[in-house]
């Protein structure tokens, strides 16, 4: 067997772990009375993973990572077959930065996590070709790259984003048109490697998306992470990073304004591995019209070796009409009390009367005044980007969402 080959069944084909801990681990024993032998995953860190869809059971919506989600409106993402096939792109050009399809026998793959639910696995199982994008150099570079011809037929697709030791870029992917897609996306930093990433989908009103971004992070290493869910049916995007270097760094960001009928889902996952990590964790997002849905859970686990660990997330969510639902759960796990910090924040609800008052009492309208508002909420995370034409692009795509909105 070729060292090719064997990466390959490392990688992409790993002997199916225990779905559950054993009996033994943190104490715990079954019930006397029950004898069912059942012992609930005690940590985030120890959930089911596998790469082949068959490993996981049928979803129903009754399991944890797909209670908020509805289930029965993609179950050709979950369950049918998908077409793995490459598909087209454009992109930007950037010195020090490479854009390939690699096969699966690529040694990256699987590096930076492996699927933890059933759409993620049958995305794995199927795809045919990973899009590699490769960074490299120390100068700040920016690159685009867009899709918009996916169609709509049940498709997979993986992507691998590496910063190579040093490097500095800015990567954003930006997704158009229509869509029925499952994928997976990982980003891999060398140590002292610097990379933004933004995901920003802007599809057609009837495109389902169920993205599973997986990050490691090396030492010194830093990594901004954006999703900027705007336009689809249904949008679920799943960024998990973990902290894996000694002093590595990031910043996970979300944006999302929900209209009626649309569903829109981020589960956030970062695992503070190394010491001496830091994370901050903040989305925020807008609801309006009739059956407008977020789902946003954030979890942090601090490891037993994360000692010197600075870490803190919210989420913020604004009700601009009846009708509308916030999902909103976070979750902190510290395995050691040798932390700098840590906590947790979630918000939901409507206008601030007295911000209202204020802009009011200085001549402003009451409808402007609540505009106002709604853009100052949601700026805070644009100007954050660090990309100038997509941050005015975003503004002027929240200017478009509040046009047609009735805030009230």
């Amino acid at each position: 067997m070729s060292a090719a080959s064997a990466r390959t069944q490392a990688s992409t084909k790993p002997a199916p772990s225990p779905a559950l801990p054993t009996a033994e681990q943190h104490g715990i024993k079954e019930h006397s009375d029950g004898r069912f032998g059942y012992v609930p995953v005690q940590t985030r860190s120890a959930r089911f993973k596998s790469v082949n869809a068959a490993d996981f059971a049928a979803v129903t919506g009754r399991e944890a990572v797909w209670k908020y989600s509805p289930v029965a409106r993609f179950t050709d993402l979950t369950a049918g077959e998908l077409d793995g096939s490459t598909y087209e792109y454009t992109v930007t050009d950037a010195p020090g930065v490479t854009v390939d399809w690699v096969g699966r026998d690529d040694a990256r793959i699987g590096t930076a996590g492996l699927p933890e639910e059933r759409a993620s696995a049958n995305a794995w199982t199927t795809f045919e070709r990973a899009l590699a994008i490769t960074v490299t150099g120390e100068d700040e570079k920016e690159i685009t790259l867009s899709r918009a011809n996916l169609g709509s037929a049940p498709r997979a697709a993986h992507t691998i984003i590496e910063a190579r030791p040093f490097s500095h870029a800015t990567v954003i992917l930006q997704n158009n048109g229509d869509a029925r897609l499952s994928e997976n996306v990982e980003i891999i930093l060398g140590d002292s490697a610097n990379l933004t990433v933004i995901t920003v989908q802007e599809w057609n009103a009837d495109a389902v998306q169920l993205a599973s971004h997986f990050a490691t992070i090396g030492r010194d290493a830093r990594l901004k992470h954006i999703v900027v869910s705007l336009g689809g049916s249904i949008v679920r995007v799943n960024p998990a990073v973990h902290l894996a270097g000694p002093g590595s760094d990031t910043e996970l960001l979300g944006l999302y304004f929900a209209d009626a009928g649309q569903h829109l889902e981020q589960q956030v996952y970062v695992d503070h591995i190394a010491p001496h990590t830091r994370s901050r964790v903040t989305y925020k997002g807008a609801l309006q019209g009739a059956g407008a849905r977020t789902v946003w859970i954030g979890d942090v686990l601090i490891g037993p070796g994360a000692s010197g660990t600075d870490s803190y997330e919210q989420n913020r969510n604004l009700v601009l009409s009846e009708g509308t639902r916030a999902d909103s759960v976070p979750n902190l796990e510290i395995e050691t009390g040798d932390i700098l910090g840590a906590g947790h924040a979630s918000a939901t609800g409507r206008f601030d009367d007295e911000q209202l008052f204020y802009l009011q009492s200085r001549g402003i309208t009451e409808d402007e005044a609540r505009r106002l508002v709604v853009r100052g909420f949601l700026s805070e995370v644009v100007q954050k980007i660090g990309s100038r034409p997509l941050e005015d692009r975003l503004h002027a795509a929240i200017e478009a969402e509040l046009a047609v909105t009735e805030v009230r």
